[in-house]
């Protein structure tokens, strides 16, 4: 019975691990230059913000915005990277660069077409947003309410 109790310990404590890392994915920007989640948002001690939203999410787009006006003023308080994953399909990808540029979002913007982040994250609605550090998921965030931008910043300044 105790060498049961071990290996789901150990099994449990492995699934727990995996679900806290970043996957190992590649996507490619909305210049169709090629990312990786494990290699390029390495920078030791540096905050990664995922924010996962699409063309159609309105939320999304809001939160978007709203970190947008407050982005420089982050950056001057805490060292962080926001990369906005859009997860738009094939039918709707060609929407996001327009929407991006006309809005002058002016951090990175990744596309998940196939969805392949979202489901190794288990990500049912947008807005989802994730903060990333040293490799490892530190605080997840789902959905938006006006103000969750600054919940968002202080909740960084206590990690």
């Amino acid at each position: 019975m105790k060498k049961i109790s071990l290996i789901l310990l150990f099994v449990g404590l492995n699934f727990f691990g995996q679900q806290h890392q970043l996957p190992d994915l590649n996507l490619a920007d909305v210049n169709g230059k090629k990312m990786s989640l494990k290699n390029d948002f390495l920078e030791k001690d540096k905050f990664y913000i995922f924010s996962f939203w699409a063309t159609w999410c309105s939320p999304c787009i809001n939160e978007l915005e709203e970190i947008n006006e407050v982005y420089d003023d982050w950056k001057k308080n805490v060292n962080i990277e926001l990369i906005a994953v859009a997860i738009d399909d094939s039918r709707t990808v060609k929407r996001v660069r327009p929407l991006a540029n006309g809005k002058e979002w002016t951090y990175k913007i990744l596309l998940d077409t196939n969805q392949d982040l979202k489901r190794a994250l288990t990500i049912v609605n947008v807005p989802y947003t994730i903060v990333v550090k040293n490799g490892k998921i530190v605080h997840i965030q789902n959905g938006y309410s006006p103000g969750s931008g600054t919940e968002l910043l202080e909740k960084l300044k206590t990690l």
